[in-house]
């Protein structure tokens, strides 16, 4: 029957036209396939393009005529080391660093190449060059040098303690590797001078804890005042004003005077005789 016949020739003939390629499968979803490919391709080139950018940014030298605008990067350029700073205030809170300016006692000014101030007694002037140039070797003013070779042994190279510290800056046997000669100036300043320097680094640039950890150990310098020995107490009661005299640029100085009739005088003398200096 016709419409029997036209049924069972349907199928047949949609197959076929699926086989080679044309009917209406072909003609409606080529469109939507071609818009779908050019959308992809788009996706790809939209991911591409921030690396290319960046690519851009960071790689390619920028001409005067390029009209880029370019990301502000703040970044902390390297100071050049030029100077000898006694030490660095980096690690001093915005108060520390204002008291630093304007109190002597903090020491950050640049190691003097000229002299010393003129403060000290005469054993201390003998010494002034050495004092400068071991001062400028290891970063530290040489006024807060001067300080402690003032106190520690007039500058008398032969000086010995009863404990058994021993030279211009009356170091402690342990701290000269084997063989050394403490009683030599440029050994005894070598060895004085890094313990003063861990000294005030530990005290955060303070001359006057420095001073306190250099005399009585750098352990003193974490603790309260009240627990320090009687002979630290001393030190820096003598030592913090000297040294504020001498880096204000005072011609004189009324603690070293005290402290030279109390406990310094028979120590210059000795130094005096050693150094041959005339009265």
């Amino acid at each position: 029957m016709p419409r029997a016949r036209s049924i069972n020739q349907d199928p047949r003939r949609t197959a076929a036209a699926y086989e080679n390629g044309s009917g209406c499968f072909s003609f409606y979803w080529i469109p939507p396939l071609a818009a779908l490919f050019i959308a992809c391709l788009l996706a790809v080139f939209a991911l591409k393009a921030p690396t290319q950018t960046s690519a851009l940014l960071v790689d390619t030298p920028i001409s005067s005529a390029d009209n880029l605008v370019l990301p502000i990067v703040t970044q902390e350029l390297p100071v050049a080391d030029n100077t000898n700073l006694v030490v660095s205030n980096s690690g001093l809170s915005a108060n520390e660093s204002s008291q630093s300016s304007n109190n002597p006692l903090f020491s950050f000014s640049i190691a003097s190449s000229t002299g010393l101030s003129p403060i000290f007694t005469k054993e201390i002037q003998y010494w002034a060059k050495d004092i400068v140039r071991w001062a400028n070797a290891s970063s530290l003013d040489p006024n807060l040098v001067a300080v402690i070779m003032q106190i520690e042994s007039c500058g008398d190279p032969r000086a010995t303690s009863r404990s058994g510290a021993a030279g211009l800056f009356q170091v402690m046997p342990y701290h000269f590797h084997f063989g050394e000669n403490p009683y030599n100036p440029e050994t005894n300043a070598l060895r004085g001078l890094d313990y003063l320097s861990r000294s005030l680094q530990t005290a955060r640039g303070n001359a006057r804890l420095a001073m306190a950890g250099y005399n009585g150990g750098i352990g003193v310098i974490a603790r309260g005042e009240w627990s320090w020995a009687a002979e630290t107490l001393r030190y820096v009661r003598y030592g913090a004003p000297i040294y504020e005299d001498a880096s204000s640029g005072a011609t004189s100085s009324s603690a070293l005077e005290e402290w030279y009739e109390k406990y310094g005088a028979s120590l210059c003398r000795q130094a005096s005789n050693r150094l041959s200096i005339s009265e």
